[in-house]
């Protein structure tokens, strides 16, 4: 028999597909006096998208903040690279850069 675990979905964030408005419960929303730490599903029923007023059924739910991006059975692949966090990737992509164009700087110093 096998144990699924019971995902605490509370502090998700959930992204509105009209717009890409991203609500995020640590912040709330001030624009309809939305307290911090409010989770989306405690929303009142005519909260609205604060940026191009979208009701709460055109936004998707996007996971905590923090984690790997993208749909969980896919994690497995693409040698590790999509277990990492957004900002692990642009660490990852800008240090590359980075290292490229010293690379390519050291070359000057060849004679």
């Amino acid at each position: 028999m096998s144990e699924q675990a019971v995902e605490n979905t509370v502090l998700d964030r959930f992204e509105c597909r009209s717009c890409g408005y991203v609500y995020e419960p640590e912040k709330g929303d001030n624009k309809h006096d939305i307290a911090p730490e409010t989770p989306f599903a405690e929303l009142p029923v005519n909260w609205r998208c604060p940026v191009c007023t979208a009701k709460k059924a055109a936004f998707t739910n996007i996971g905590p903040a923090g984690t790997a991006s993208g749909f969980r059975e896919n994690l497995g692949y693409g040698l590790g690279v999509n277990q990492l966090t957004p900002a692990q990737k642009n660490i990852l992509i800008f240090g590359a850069l980075a290292l490229g164009f010293l690379f390519f700087i050291s070359l000057y110093g060849l004679q």
